[in-house]
């Protein structure tokens, strides 16, 4: 199972929110960077990446920061946040990453979508961030009209390997991570599926692992110390 230190972009800083409320914001660095430097000092290989900011507007307006990771690191890149055009998606591979997260798009687009992953494969993923059972959109702002089932179906039709899934009830809580939900995807779903959303101890780490899930985001329990980054890589292993 892959581990994924996560950062979340917002202002050139490295932040949490609370549920996806971005008035329960909170800074934990102002060089994400560095922090990323951090995670691969402690063995990571890979780091998940969110603009915040872009989520909300559509833009790219941390890409340097991203650019800078992949200079200073050799960490590989997952990054998303209100990736809505093929040329974000263009920019953000140019500048290193190795993969693109598309999330409102995927749902409100399905023909982007289809484009996207005809023209780059597996460097598309997508995230489907889950409230009351509906596809949230729009940096979790919103509720679409898609089921989880519906969307999980229309993404497999369309070729996409990888899903970012996330509970945005668990998200940044510390209350646990819903290994229910991942366990039955995967065994409904052929794709890959990362955790994320409530990682929050070592019990989590143990268990996604023995549910057989692809990667678990680790978030806010990494900032706080409540997981040990270098122990969560050497169990999933």
């Amino acid at each position: 199972m892959q581990i994924w230190p996560a950062i979340d972009l917002y202002g050139g800083k490295a932040v949490r929110l609370l549920r996806g409320d971005y008035q329960h914001m909170t800074i934990y660095s102002d060089d994400p960077v560095s922090v990323a430097k951090d995670f691969e000092r402690c063995g990571a290989a890979y780091i998940h990446m969110v603009d915040l900011e872009g989520a909300k507007t559509g833009g790219t307006p941390n890409l340097h920061i991203v650019r800078e990771v992949a200079r200073q690191t050799g960490l590989f890149i997952e990054i998303g946040g209100g990736i809505r055009s093929e040329a974000a998606v263009a920019a953000y591979l140019e500048a290193g990453a190795g993969r693109v997260i598309l999330g409102t798009a995927a749902v409100t687009d399905p023909d982007f979508l289809q484009r996207m992953v005809s023209a780059y494969g597996e460097r598309i993923a997508v995230s489907v961030d889950l409230k009351d059972g509906m596809a949230a959109i729009r940096g979790w702002t919103e509720k679409s009209a898609l089921t989880c089932d519906a969307l999980m179906q229309r993404l497999q039709d369309a070729g996409v390997k990888t899903v970012i899934c996330t509970d945005i009830s668990r998200d940044g809580a510390m209350q646990g991570t819903n290994v229910a939900l991942y366990r039955d995807l995967g065994a409904r779903y052929a794709m890959d599926f990362i955790a994320s959303g409530g990682v929050s101890s070592m019990a989590d780490i143990h268990a996604l692992k023995a549910g057989s899930v692809c990667g678990a985001i680790i978030g806010k329990a990494y900032y706080t110390g409540a997981i040990d980054l270098r122990e969560a890589i050497e169990v999933a292993g």
